[in-house]
Order: C-alpha cells, then structure tokens, then sequence
C-alpha cells in the first residue's frame, strides 16, 4: 500500500495491525484513468455537481427480498435471534433457520408486480428529480445480475435484472439516477446466523450460517454456495460494531472478502452508469480496516464519469460522518437527521417515511411520516444547503401501499405550487428564523433530528435564494390563522437586507392573486406581509421577494 494512503487511513482513524496486514494483501483490479487518485489530497479537488445541487428532492426505493415478509428493517438479522419477534414469525411462515434461513426468503420473493416506468413516472410527476434504488443491502443479496455474487435477483427469487429495470425507466421518465451499496457490512451483520437455538427442541442445532455448496446436494438450492451469500467462514466478532474496530470487538473481513466488494461495486458502476452512489457507511466502505477499497472506488466513479460526460465529473457518492476534509472529497450524508445549520458544501439527509424495509404494521397502524412533515423537512434541508432523498417503502410485490401513494402526492401537490422556492435554489445568509431555529432535538446518527418533535408556528421561516442572487423566499412552515406573515429578519433595519423590497408574491400564486404584489409594509418589527382573503393553503406557503 502506497504510504499516502496508510497515513490517510491514520489520518481519519488508527487501524489495527491486523487489519493493516489484511489491508497490504488486497489485489484490486485496475480502476479507469483520469485526474483523480485514489487518495484524499487528490480527491478533494471534487465539485458536486450542479444536478445534485439543483435537484433538491429525491426518491429512494430501499427494496430487497428483506421485503418479503413485510416486517420491517433487518429481517434478515433478527430472524436469527431466537425470542425475537422476527424470529418467531419466521419459524410459522418459513421455518427453522438451521434449514429454512434467509435463503428461503429470497427463494420466495418473486417482485411479480414490479413496474418501474409506471413508478418513476408517479415519482416524477409529484416532485423528484432524482432517483434511487436499492443495488444490495447488509443481506448481500445483489439485486442485479451481478458477475461476482451468485446469489442475485437474476439467478434466484424475481429472476429479473431489478437495477436495470429501474435504471433504464429513470432515464426514460428524466430522473437521475442513483444506486445504494449496504454490503459491506455483510461480514459482521449475518454473523448471527452462524448460532442455534439455546433452548427448545432444536437447542444446539446450527443454523443454516455455515452451510455449504455440498449440503445443497438435490434441494433447490443445489449448485449455489451458502457462503456466497452469508459469508460465514470465521470466527464470529465479540459484538457488532460498524466502525470495524477490533478492539471494540470487531471481527475483521479477510482480503477475498473486500476484493469480491470491490468487483461488484465496480460491476455496478461500470455496467448501469448511474450518477450516484450510497454507501450506507462511515468515511468509506471498510473504513477502519482499509481505506484503499473507498478510495478507489471513488477514484474510479470520477474519472469514468468524465469519461462518459465528455470531460465533466457529474458523479454523486455519498458517505456519513465526515470531517471537513473528506466533505470536500464526496457528498456528506446524514441518515435520519439535518444539518444543524447551514454548511459550506452541498449534502444530503436520507430518511424514510417509515421503517427501511416494508413493514405492513406501519401501514396497518397509520404510522408513517405525514406529508406535512416532509413538505417542513424539505424546507429546512434546502435552506440549510442540502438534499432530501425520501425512502418510500415498496410491499413485497413491488408496489407502494395505498397511504404511501397518497403521501407521495400530497408532496407533489405542493411542489406544484411552490417548487420554485426548492429546486435550484441556494442557501441565503442565514437560513431561518422562528422558535423552531432554538430547536436542539439530536439526531439519531449525526446532526439533529430529520422531524422535530415541537410543532412549528407561523413564526418559524426558512430561506433560500435563486442562484442569480436576485429573488429571495421565505418558506412559511405554519400558514398563519390571521392572514399575516411576519419576517423578522427583513425588518426595516435589517442587516442581512438593507436594500428596499419592491415586491413580495405568493409562489404559485396565480390561482388565488394572479402575479400581482401582495400587500405588505415595513417597519422596525419585520416584513409585515398580507395574504388574500381567498389564500387555500394547508401546509406551508412560500413568499417570492424582490428589491
């Protein structure tokens, strides 16, 4: 390994020397030609591009065979820990993991009513401009017809190229396109799929972890290596940990491990050409094992992008908990939360209006996040100088349930109206006002809390600016009861706008005031703006202003 690459490692944290040996013998294989390097100091002269900056709004599909049974987030884990309730549905619907594991599940999910034309054209239509799909999650399953990794979504289960699907639909209906790689993680996350039963009639039978491709000798199975997809030959970790610090008890991915994630997430990249990339991982892939294999990837994504974009660099990959220095190499994600305020790069918050993977308890009980909440959301991130890409669960068929797509077109109904405020815009000098901007509500990850648990008021304000610099909007997160805005920021003595304001009109307005100013007046106390006696609004509104 090249010395600035050890010193990077050391740079965003120490390795062990275990895991600096594993990390000496990788033999990656060549990554495409062009300025970047798979180093920090060359990757930091990336730029995001202007897509992902204007796009504002995305959507994400977080849709696997984790999705057939419809209940929830992790299935494929939990489902091996005897007493849960995943491992108790389980054994009436499937049977006992030391036979019937999560292989099973992926034996039966068949995506019989996958459409994704008549999907991302239902994304489109309401207000996404990008558009993200599941390539693999922690349960190592490649949900494309994957060179390297046997066990995918053209060979078993579906028996259909899912990411092709999507990514061929993404572009006929305009949306840019993302892929999102979870498998890292597969090492460690299915270790508990190497244990048995504690007690009951089978206590101390192995589960189906440590199978073979000799045991799958005349089952449906046969010819397929369990290994392939659990990758379960090794001692088991203390504990998870995802950092993969083996003094925290951390086992460590062997050198044919990595190199086999490289290849497919080089596969991906090369094969489907997407825009995008999620890594659902801290710093890089294996970080803290290695940082060669991120590196590299990320190397490789830039300088084909190019390639393929007659010399510019219109690649998005995204990673979470970064530190200044890595922000300026990639797209800074926060999952489940926002930045605390506005930040000098563009990033993104991925969240769900529900659990990660389809969960029908969620829909049965009215639990998903309301459209309000993620029309307020939105608002916040975009001011903050941040994406918003909204997982929208897919059942076990394909398709959205009845609520979700009543969400996702409630969403849509107001981007109608006030997507001007959103889409290519950029942060103005300060990003809010209102008691909402006091809010310290910690996020789950990092940053605060994707939904703030205070309700927000007519007070609470978020800005944003058109790229000229000429137009200012003032998003007004609670619709006022009385018919009057105030802005507090654009007081007659503002220092943040000291020029005069000729004109403020209600974004897409024209159904209630036509293009005509509203009716406003300045003082000391704010912007004192008037909304017409006709005003419909329900959610939020946004104010158009200019000197």
């Amino acid at each position: 390994m090249k010395l600035k690459i050890i010193l990077g490692s050391f740079f965003t944290g120490a390795i062990s020397l275990v895991a600096w040996a594993q990390a000496n013998s990788l033999q990656l294989p060549p990554i495409g030609e062009g300025p970047f390097k798979p180093d920090w100091n060359s990757l930091t002269n990336y730029q995001t591009p202007e897509w992902f900056c204007d796009a504002k709004f995305g959507i994400w599909a977080h849709w696997g065979p984790q999705c057939q049974p419809e209940h929830g987030d992790w299935y494929a884990r939990s489902m091996y820990e005897e007493g849960s309730g995943d491992y108790n549905s389980h054994l009436a619907e499937y049977g006992h993991p030391s036979t019937n594991g999560f292989k099973e599940v992926i034996h039966a999910w068949k995506a019989e009513h996958f459409d994704p034309d008549k999907l991302l054209k239902f994304y489109k239509d309401n207000g996404a401009k990008y558009f993200m799909a599941l390539a693999n999650h922690h349960d190592n399953f490649d949900n494309f017809n994957s060179k390297y990794q046997p066990w995918n979504s053209v060979a078993i289960g579906p028996r259909k190229d899912l990411i092709g699907g999507w990514s061929k639909a993404a572009r006929k209906n305009g949306l840019r396109f993302g892929v999102s790689v979870h498998a890292s993680h597969a090492w460690s996350w299915y270790e508990v799929a190497q244990g048995a039963d504690k007690s009951g009639p089978l206590a101390g039978v192995p589960y189906d972890g440590k199978l073979t491709k000799a045991d799958g000798k005349g089952l449906w199975w046969d010819g397929l290596d369990p290994q392939d997809l659990y990758t379960q030959n090794h001692q088991p970790g203390k504990k998870l940990v995802w950092d993969w610090d083996s003094k925290q008890g951390s086992s460590v991915p062997d050198p044919a491990y990595m190199e086999k994630f490289f290849k497919r997430v080089q596969q991906l990249w090369d094969d489907y050409r997407p825009d995008m990339v999620y890594f659902d991982d801290d710093v890089l892939p294996l970080h803290g094992v290695t940082d060669e294999v991120g590196l590299k990837l990320a190397a490789h994504f830039y300088n084909t992008s190019i390639h393929w974009h007659h010399g510019l660099n219109e690649a998005v990959m995204t990673d979470k908990h970064l530190n200044d220095l890595e922000r300026h190499a990639e797209v800074y994600d926060i999952e489940r939360g926002k930045a605390e305020g506005i930040l000098p790069l563009p990033w993104q918050t991925d969240t769900c209006i529900g659990s990660w993977h389809y969960d029908q308890a969620i829909y049965q009980n009215h639990r998903y996040k309301s459209a309000a909440s993620v029309i307020r959301m939105l608002a916040d991130i975009v001011s903050k100088n941040g994406n918003l890409m909204l997982s929208v669960p897919l059942q076990r068929d394909g398709q959205p349930d009845a609520e979700e797509i009543k969400i996702v077109s409630e969403i849509g109904s107001w981007l109608k109206i006030n997507g001007e405020a959103i889409y290519a815009t950029r942060p103005w000098k300060i990003y809010g006002e209102g008691p909402s901007t006091q809010s310290a509500d910690k996020g789950q990850f990092d940053g605060q809390r994707d939904v703030q648990k205070a309700p927000f008021t007519p007070e609470d304000i978020r800005f944003t600016k058109s790229k000229n610099g000429r137009t200012l909007y003032a998003i007004v997160l609670e619709i006022p009861k009385d018919g009057k805005v105030v802005i507090k920021s654009l007081a007659s003595s503002s220092a943040d706008w000291p020029e005069k304001i000729s004109s403020v009109k209600l974004v897409g307005g024209g159904r209630w005031w036509g293009d005509r100013s509203l009716k406003f007046t300045r003082a000391e106390t704010g912007l004192h703006v008037f909304l017409p006696e006709k005003y419909k609004g329900k959610t939020a509104l946004a104010l158009k202003i200019q000197s």
